[in-house]
């Protein structure tokens, strides 16, 4: 098992395998893009694999896939289809924006992958096409009916926006009204690429849940792990459940069992602060499995406690990109 310095388990492991996006959405980049790493520095699917098995050999027993955008990279499938395979993985899932996973949902299903979290921000097609600056509004909304159809446990991830988004909240609930989903609304953070700076949101966890109840009063709250970043609800009648994610307010550090590591190998022990290592140049090395156990093993031993506490620790954490720390 990976504990660390906190005496927490850490068992899941967000995986990136790229920065690339294709959607410019304006609270995860700036207009132009950021400056993409060259595919060279990117991890190789076999590295990936290497990664992920000796990982899992240490106790991580969840993986996510993530990016950017995942399915940007081409040789995607050939990584799941190793993952999918491995022994000792519990949970296999993916974020994704949905654009490009249409072609591939049959094989993912055949793969036994069927947890998706799927970044969907506004449910109005205007408000879509000026979060995310491109015009693919049918396209994800036409994947997100096929991964339902197909019987996907869907996550809807909704990043609440003071004067952007906020119109669609109630809206976006009709699809767990009438589907078997999650929606969840998350907390804007300032991982944007240096474009926005924000020391407080109004739009925090509390105050997206009384807008919520102003709607719904009679919603009642569901039980989750410990480790759960979302606290969750039904409303009566509604097929599926909402929750409310506290990313920027970190309500939920405690309990952390994550791992990040990004596309380019940076290993993030919390999304608030900077990488405590990079792992490439000993996969590249062909360095023996012991030498990398030990190198992870010694940055799970020196997390912070809090992401209030990483926070202090890197004052410059906020010019990074989401799309280049893997989500």
């Amino acid at each position: 098992m990976l504990i660390d310095n906190h005496n927490r388990r850490i068992n899941y492991l967000r995986l990136a395998v790229t920065d690339r996006c294709n959607l410019r959405c304006h609270y995860c980049m700036p207009s132009e893009g950021i400056n993409f790493v060259k595919n060279e520095k990117l991890l190789t699917i076999e590295e990936l694999q290497v990664l992920a098995k000796t990982m899992v050999d240490q106790g991580i027993d969840k993986i996510r896939i993530t990016g950017g955008e995942p399915f940007v990279r081409k040789d995607l499938m050939v990584l799941l289809r190793y993952l999918s395979s491995l022994s000792g993985i519990q949970e296999l899932s993916i974020t994704t924006n949905a654009t490009l996973i249409g072609p591939h949902i049959q094989e993912l299903k055949a793969l036994g992958i069927k947890n998706i979290n799927l970044s969907l921000d506004a449910i109005n097609r205007d408000t879509f096409e000026k979060i995310t600056r491109r015009d693919q509004y049918d396209v994800v909304y036409g994947n997100l009916m096929k991964l339902i159809e197909e019987g996907f446990h869907v996550r809807i991830n909704f990043i609440v926006l003071e004067d952007q988004n906020v119109q669609d909240i109630i809206p976006i609930l009709k699809l767990q009204q009438q589907y078997p989903v999650s929606v969840r609304f998350l907390e804007e953070m300032p991982f944007n690429g240096g474009s926005k700076h924000f020391d407080n949101i109004k739009w925090h966890y509390k105050a997206i849940l009384e807008y919520i109840g102003s709607y719904y009063p009679s919603f009642e709250k569901l039980a989750a792990p410990n480790t759960s970043t979302s606290i969750n609800y039904k409303i009566p009648g509604h097929q599926g459940t909402f929750g409310i994610i506290p990313s920027f307010s970190r309500t939920f550090c405690g309990s952390c069992n994550r791992l990040r590591i990004t596309a380019t190998g940076d290993v993030i022990t919390c999304l608030y602060g900077k990488p405590k290592m990079n792992v490439r140049s000993l996969l590249r090395n062909k360095e023996p499995e012991s030498v990398l156990k030990s190198a992870i093993e010694e940055v799970i031993g020196s997390r912070a406690k809090t992401g209030f506490d990483a926070q202090k620790e890197h004052a410059d954490v906020f010019e990074s990109s989401m799309t280049s720390i893997g989500g």
